[in-house]
């Protein structure tokens, strides 16, 4: 049967893979056929069998149904949906992320389907944040939002359990938070897809420190309120230049600062660590970070924004900490489960919501499987999972 011709339609060959993003050369390489081949079928010249339709399929994530469709489905361009990214242009971004970017929105989707199945009705996000409140008053009324106390924050074990004490707040107040794997850092550490209701920020899971995450994912819910607040728009309808922008971004920077570490929190703390005569060195700047469960960097932004450290004092720690990092071994995180990588992804909110439409018949076993991008045989181990109180350090690995 794998040998039979199958009777697809040539557009979608080309929309599907002009929509994954991958080169021609680059398809053809992983089905193994020569580029002339996937030429011809994309023309119309010959057929692929079924099996090449599935290999096809399998490397631009799609259906194999999709392939008969008698036209193109009718679909937003993804940058219709997140907001602007500094170094990413809309409508060209990497396979990668166009991935990561299709996964989070429908699961977002499959989010409101259920919710509407099963009757829930979900926490709704409603917080506006404008430009000219100022950073530090945006960062304040997120933090009360959130409800973190600056004692709850400093009795946390570690960075991990801060980092999911964060995202589960976060969750509460009507925002998806949301993990995405195998997109470089170093073309996004975070994005928000601005839709309302159901905003769904996205964190990077190759980030391995905890603290990192934690800031990334204040930042983009201050891009989500001030999304809400009208004050930004999708990447393909923003229309500041390259300067005005990074104005934005450094308000954002310096409200996810105000946020996780409060002015009145960080004033007690620093009576007691003071920078010493020639200006913060990185063992004072790691050392108040602990406090708080952030990264040094976080706290060296936090100095900055608070006028405890000149922009001149904070380039030249910049630059030191970038140094020193870069001499670090990279740490190796724990393994994780198949378990551990659907709640990274997904969340425990959407995993719970899954579970319970499968409870009431709602959705077939095969459709939660396929939600969770879970095997089956791992459910019950996910039931358990879900009642614990902890997770395992260090193990939150979206990959």
């Amino acid at each position: 049967m794998a040998s039979i011709p199958a009777d697809v339609n040539p557009d979608l060959l080309i929309w599907a893979r002009e929509e994954s993003g991958y080169p021609s050369d680059l398809v053809a390489k992983r089905i193994g056929v020569r580029v002339e081949r996937l030429a011809e079928w994309e023309g119309g010249d010959r057929k692929p069998t079924v099996r090449q339709v599935q290999e096809l399929a399998k490397s631009y994530h799609r259906s194999f149904g999709v392939f008969f469709l008698p036209q193109r489905p009718t679909i937003p361009p993804l940058a219709a949906e997140y907001r602007r990214l500094p170094g990413v242009l809309p409508g060209v971004e990497s396979p990668e992320f166009r991935l990561a970017l299709r996964q989070m929105s429908l699961r977002r989707e499959r989010t409101i389907e259920l919710n509407d199945e099963l009757a829930v009705t979900g926490t709704e996000f409603t917080t506006p944040a404008h430009i000219s409140e100022g950073p530090a008053a945006v960062g304040r009324r997120l933090r009360d939002l959130l409800g973190v106390t600056v004692a709850r924050q400093m009795a946390w074990r570690d960075e991990w359990q801060a980092w999911r004490e964060w995202r589960s707040a976060v969750e509460n107040i009507g925002v998806l938070v949301f993990q995405f794997p195998k997109v470089p850092l170093g073309q996004v550490r975070g994005v928000s897809l601005l839709s309302f209701p159901s905003p769904v920020i996205g964190i990077n899971s190759k980030e391995l420190s905890a603290g990192a995450r934690i800031f990334t994912l204040l930042h983009e819910l201050v891009h989500v309120a001030l999304a809400l607040g009208q004050e930004e728009r999708v990447a393909l309808r923003e229309g500041r230049n390259e300067s005005q922008w990074a104005e934005v971004e450094r308000f954002a920077e310096e409200a996810a600062s105000e946020a996780v570490i409060p002015e009145d929190a960080l004033r007690a703390a620093l009576r007691t660590s003071r920078a010493s005569a020639d200006g913060w060195d990185i063992a004072q700047v790691r050392s108040l970070a602990a406090r708080f469960r952030v990264t040094p960097l976080a706290m060296a932004t936090r100095l900055r924004a608070a006028g405890e450290m000149t922009w001149e004092v904070y380039a030249r720690w910049k630059d030191a900490w970038t140094e020193y990092v870069s001499n670090l071994k990279a740490r190796t995180g724990g393994m994780a489960t198949p378990v551990d990588k659907a709640l990274s992804r997904g969340g425990r909110p959407f995993a719970q919501l899954v579970l319970e439409a499968l409870d009431a018949n709602r959705i077939t076993a095969v459709d939660a499987s396929r939600y969770l991008d879970l095997r089956f045989d791992h459910i019950a181990t996910l039931r358990t999972e879900l009642v614990a109180t902890t997770g395992v350090p260090g193990v939150d690995d979206g990959s």
